[in-house]
């Protein structure tokens, strides 16, 4: 159905095509990355739980009966569902018993225990990440090379033009939050902040009614924007949190607090690549520590468009982060994973799309154009020694993405040079 106003999302195509496959389809996310209007724009009739009309009737029919609030034109949408987690059960039984594709859309924005949940649904209710905008979404790319035909060896070289700076690190510091577009940069500044204020005060205890010590979330939190798009160890981040708490954080705890922030879609690490399972290359499996968008790294951190020209080192790494969210939304369109590269041997690649038919294309990230030379050099080297390993399976397209530079085309030596304000999916 459409909707007036609605901004095209990525995801959009993936959401029909399982509707078209499954009898239901969940929807998963962080909130405010657009969830909700996204659904409505695919359904036909809608329940919100979360609606406070009449004392929050929805949510206590619900509780009632499950399976009173499922009537409805289809496909259904029903708003986060984890707010009732028997909910799941009754449209998993109603697919079941009803076999029609596409009948229901849930969205979450948590992940409940497992507690009153007696099925997984697999192979009735089909589940989708979604996140916040790409630039491509917001407009901010483009879209002049495709990730998908990139990772096929397919890129007609192309002026982007200039890409300032300054604008670069607004869009880092704004973010992807679909509230934010219409937003000066100072005001949307403030959604991030008051984000991860209202998760930690309501969201976390409302995932399962345990209450915790917010100070330390929030530490750990501060903890891992510091250490935004590093393979940084549980144990670093305990010695973090020590040094300004004074106070021991054991690793039990911390891990628990790691699993809230994964269930709340606060967290999504990049996990580590093999090139092949049996090489002889040895590689590390730390996962590469991300928050859900950069911007919430720098209301963590304090970070202003200021303060971040005066950091090149935090710029940096907070624009990889920008990046390798861009590339994760872009690689789900067409199947593909977004994984990072890292040998024995201290080699790393930053980001690695492996296509559906186990072909990969491998990625260095730098904001700068006088990086490039640098960032092609230890892409050529990895190649090269996964090459020369009898069993290895070496990266078929090699790419530097960058901030700063004003064309996307080949290099000589074969390795691709694109913007990351002219990618899309």
């Amino acid at each position: 159905m459409q909707r007036q106003g609605y901004k095209v999302r990525v995801i959009d195509k993936k959401i029909q095509e399982y509707l078209a496959t499954f009898g239901a389809v969940c929807i998963e996310g962080p909130k405010w990355c657009g969830k909700t209007w996204t659904s409505y724009y695919h359904c036909q009739s809608a329940i919100y739980l979360g609606d406070p009309a009449g004392n929050f009737q929805n949510r206590h029919l619900a509780e009632l009966d499950p399976a009173l609030i499922l009537e409805g034109a289809k496909p259904r949408l029903i708003d986060e569902w984890q707010e009732v987690p028997p909910i799941w059960d009754a449209v998993r039984y109603k697919v079941d018993i009803e076999p029609q594709k596409g009948q229901f859309i849930l969205t979450g924005s948590a992940t409940p225990n497992h507690k009153g949940i007696l099925h997984s649904g697999a192979g009735r209710i089909a589940r989708l990440r979604m996140r916040p905008m790409s630039l491509y979404e917001s407009g901010d790319s483009s879209g002049q090379v495709s990730l998908e035909a990139l990772c096929h060896g397919d890129l007609k070289p192309a002026l982007i033009g200039d890409v300032e700076l300054k604008k670069l690190i607004e869009l880092i510091v704004r973010g992807g939050w679909p509230g934010s577009l219409d937003l000066s940069l100072e005001q949307a500044r403030l959604l991030p902040k008051e984000y991860l204020q209202a998760i930690i005060e309501d969201d976390v205890y409302r995932i399962d009614g345990v209450k915790r010590d917010t100070s330390k979330m929030f530490l750990l939190l501060r903890s891992l924007a510091r250490n935004e798009s590093t393979t940084v160890t549980n144990k670093t981040i305990a010695k973090d949190i020590k040094a300004v708490d004074d106070d021991t954080i054991d690793d039990n705890t911390l891990a628990a607090y790691l699993d809230i922030f994964r269930r709340l879609f606060i967290i999504e690490n990049q996990l580590p690549f093999a090139a092949n399972v049996r090489s002889s290359v040895r590689v590390k499996q730390a996962e590469k520590r991300h928050l859900a968008d950069p911007s919430l790294a720098c209301a963590l951190l304090g970070a202003t468009p200021e303060s971040l020209l005066n950091d090149l080192e935090t710029l940096g790494f907070l624009f990889e982060a920008l990046c390798e969210r861009d590339l994760s939304i872009y690689a789900d369109s067409f199947g593909g994973r977004l994984y990072h590269y890292q040998d024995y041997k201290n080699k790393e690649i930053d980001a690695v799309v492996e296509r559906p038919d186990g072909q990969w294309a491998a990625f260095e990230i730098k904001l700068g154009a006088n990086q490039i030379d640098t960032a092609a050099a230890n892409l050529l080297e990895i190649q090269q020694q996964i090459k020369d390993d009898p069993k290895g399976r070496p990266p078929a397209i090699l790419c530097v993405l960058c901030g700063l530079s004003k064309a996307a085309y080949r290099r000589p030596d074969g390795v691709f040079v694109v913007p990351i304000t002219a990618l899309r999916p």
